[in-house]
């Protein structure tokens, strides 16, 4: 099961859980992630593999210049020492470093549009990039090379390699959906707009608004089950930072929307509301007796 950056089980297009489900980045765009293919990972390692050769041996013919030029006449013990210091540089140190502060990407799946993430659909780590950069030696060394990651990934269900079985990773095309380019405005619910202004959102930051407007525009495509409890989950983490869980007689749904308004009330206080009408906030799939009812202007009736 895959979850955000916030623990909060992410499913595929916000629906059912899948093993290969919808992550929401901090710019609230969800991604459908969709496994890398055999030919676009065997070109990108192509391409590294292109520029580790170009870059040792430039690093090789700079160091013989340098020798030459020194007229240094060293062991041959040191010269062995130092060629496979630049060889484990190159080899090992190129895509365990690039991976690591290039959210899991060398110039070769840039080129081809993939990344590696973690299972749980996290950014990789450098304890990840080291264990696969360690596990290519096996994956794409021993002969006949590359025989053995094609292998790997042809037989796993999620397209791994060793070097991704071992460090807990995959890869995958990096196809972001673009966000809607109007502007979405959270007028706050009717009936709540003194509980709306009474939220303390100083400590809500962009990534975690980003993510509840994200739930709160895609919350009708949702399941019944699956938005219970991604709007639990989601409200108690949020209320967490505001330091106001919702009342038991709230749902947590209009706690969110409650909370989406509140923000955009105090970073947006000068910007006058769009043109375009407020969206509805779909009523909770389930709503308990007591607890704010949809009006017929789909905005929220006072509790009965």
């Amino acid at each position: 099961m895959f979850t955000d950056r916030y623990g909060i089980d992410v499913a595929d297009g916000w629906g059912a859980v899948s093993p290969l489900p919808g992550i929401v980045t901090p710019e609230a765009v969800v991604l459908e992630l969709r496994l890398a293919t055999l030919g676009s990972r065997v070109i990108a390692i192509l391409l590294d593999l292109l520029i580790q050769l170009s870059a040792l041996f430039l690093l090789l013919l700079g160091l013989a210049g340098v020798s030459a030029a020194t007229s240094a006449s060293l062991p041959g013990w040191v010269g062995v020492i130092v060629v496979t210091f630049l060889v484990f540089f190159v080899i090992f140190g190129y895509p365990a470093v690039l991976e690591t502060v290039w959210n899991g990407k060398t110039v070769g799946k840039r080129a081809l549009g993939i990344r590696v993430l973690t299972t749980t659909g996290a950014p990789i780590r450098f304890r990840h990039a080291a264990i696969r950069a360690a596990l290519e030696l096996v994956d794409f060394f021993i002969p006949p090379g590359g025989l053995v990651a094609c292998v790997s990934v042809l037989l796993t269900r999620d397209d791994q390699r060793l070097g991704d079985l071992a460090a807990g990773t995959i890869v995958v095309h990096e196809r972001s959906a673009a966000p809607s380019s109007a502007p979405v405005w959270f007028p706050p619910p009717w009936g709540y707009e003194a509980f709306t202004s009474a939220l303390d959102v100083a400590g809500l930051d962009t990534e975690a608004y980003e993510l509840v407007r994200s739930f709160l525009i895609r919350a009708h495509t949702l399941t019944p089950g699956a938005r219970l409890t991604l709007s639990r989950r989601l409200a108690v983490h949020v209320g967490r930072i505001v330091h106001q869980l919702p009342p038991p007689s709230m749902p947590d749904e209009l706690f969110l929307a409650c909370v989406a308004a509140a923000y955009q009330q105090r970073s947006f206080v000068s910007m006058p509301p769009p043109v375009l009408p407020p969206p509805v906030v779909p009523a909770p799939a389930w709503v308990p007796y007591g607890s704010p009812v949809p009006s017929d202007d789909g905005g929220f009736a006072p509790p009965r």
